[in-house]
This record gives structure tokens, sequence and C-alpha cells, in this order.
């Protein structure tokens, strides 16, 4: 086995995990990293695939008691079901969305400058959020998330699908998507954790489905160890942010989204 490849996969699974749930864009960040890495195997959708899975069940494993309760009460009026169905309505929009406009988005929009574009854009729209909230003192509508109602899951699930474009970011597009339909920082963040579950299995599944072709040639090995490493780092994110969003806004995460975007801007105009 390839330690450079062990090394690579390894790298890759530590983006994935720390990106994918903060509002930074982990697609923006897997770009970059495979071009610096040099990470070109044959199997290398499926590998993102694979980690992909790594991150999103580290969210399943630190709500497993809440996702068990919610199954164990899902026909049954209250707040177990009421989460289920807000997570089911979030999710329809950009998963109908995602269908129509996959093929359009992956030959047109999946490229550096895209990206870069998207990371700058949603990095204004964070900081123009934060000081909207702060600005006007604007008190969040809805504290927790157990007090949404179907509505307000529309609202997130159509604000998500702004994540469609590689470099806008699933969770900063639910998450300050949230905050803008009166959602408090904590219940947005909650929500777009629940949301990712049936959103990132869902673009997993098919994912899978369209590569079933290539199935046979993945490196099971690095598969494992991206995924692996995918799922402690994004266990570690998933912990820090529900402490950080408690005492803490969004703005660094709208800074740093704005010169990261601005760094890959203008190495692309360095290119040959």
């Amino acid at each position: 086995m390839d330690v450079f490849y062990l090394f690579q996969v390894a790298m890759m699974g530590i983006v994935e995990g720390l990106t994918e749930f903060l509002p930074i864009s982990s697609t923006g960040h897997l770009i970059v990293a495979a071009g610096v890495l040099g990470f070109r195997p044959p199997d290398k959708d499926t590998f993102i695939v694979s980690i992909q899975a790594g991150a999103i069940l580290a969210v399943c494993w630190h709500y497993r008691s809440r996702i068990l309760l919610v199954l164990e009460n899902l026909f049954r009026p209250g707040i177990q079901r009421n989460l289920a169905v807000n997570t089911v309505v979030a999710f329809l929009p950009a998963a109908l969305a995602g269908v129509l406009l996959a093929g359009f988005i992956q030959s047109r929009l999946f490229n550096p400058v895209t990206v870069a574009s998207a990371l700058v854009v949603g990095g204004i729209i964070i900081l123009w959020v934060e000081n909207r909230i702060e600005r006007l003192g604007i008190q969040p509508r809805v504290a927790a998330m157990d007090d949404m109602a179907w509505r307000d899951a529309l609202k997130v699930g159509c604000m998500q699908c702004f994540a469609l474009i590689p470099g806008m970011s699933r969770s900063g597009a639910t998450i300050i998507g949230g905050m803008l339909c009166g959602l408090s920082r904590q219940a947005a963040t909650e929500f777009s954790f629940f949301l990712a579950i049936p959103t990132i299995f869902g673009a997993t599944v098919y994912d899978l489905w369209k590569s079933r072709a290539d199935l046979v040639e993945v490196n099971l090995p690095g598969l494992s160890i991206g995924f692996a490493v995918s799922f402690l780092s994004a266990l570690v994110v998933v912990k820090w942010l529900l402490r950080f969003v408690a005492h803490n806004n969004f703005r660094g995460f709208g800074w740093y989204r704005i010169v990261f975007g601005l760094v890959v801007l203008g190495y692309c105009a360095f290119l040959p």
C-alpha cells in the first residue's frame, strides 16, 4: 500500500470532517485540498461519497439518543414526530432541485472560480446577516429547534437550495438562512445538523448509484481510512460548534470565507 496515498486519504478525510458542518463550504475545501495534495485516484468520486458518509455518521452518533426517541414516537403526536416532519419538509426542496439541476451543476459550476466566488459571496452574506441582527436588535422568533413549525422548516429547506452552488456551503445556507428566517443560532445550528442526515445520506446513495459500475475498482483500505478519519474529525466539530454558538456569532467564519475565496481567486488568476 502506497504510504503517500494513505496520507492523502487521511488528509482529505480530515478536511471533510472539519468543514462539512461549519459554514465555510466542504466542497470548496475538498477541491483545494485535492489540488494541493495532487489527489487524483480513479475512485475519487466514490472516495468523496465515503468521507461524506463518515461525516454524517458523526451526527447520527452524536444525536443517537434523540434519533432513537424520534423513531420510537414517529406515529405519536408530539415533539418527536414534529421534528421528523420538519426534517422531511426541509429536505424536499433541495432534493427536488438537486435531481433537476444535477447535470447542469456538475458540468458548469464545479470549477475553482465558481467555488471561490461563492465563498466570498457567502462570507459577505454572513457578515450582513450578523450585522443586521445586531444593528436592529432582532430577537429570534424561534428559540429552540423543538419550537419550529413546518413553515419554518420549509423556509430553511428553501434556503438549503442555495447550497447546490459549489462553495456556498450547506451548513452556511441552512444556519444563516435559518437565522434570517427567525431562528436562534442554537436552533438553526441544531436543525442544520438534523437536516444533514437525510440530505447527505440521500446524496450519498444517489452518487453511489450513479457510479455503481466503478465500485469494483475502489481501494477499500483507502476508503476505510478516509471514512474513519472523517467520522472522528466531524464528531469533534459537531460538539465544538454546539458550544461555540451558545456564546459567539458567525462573523469570524464570514471573514474567513472572504479571505479564503480571494486567495483561491488570486491563485486561479495566475494559472497558465
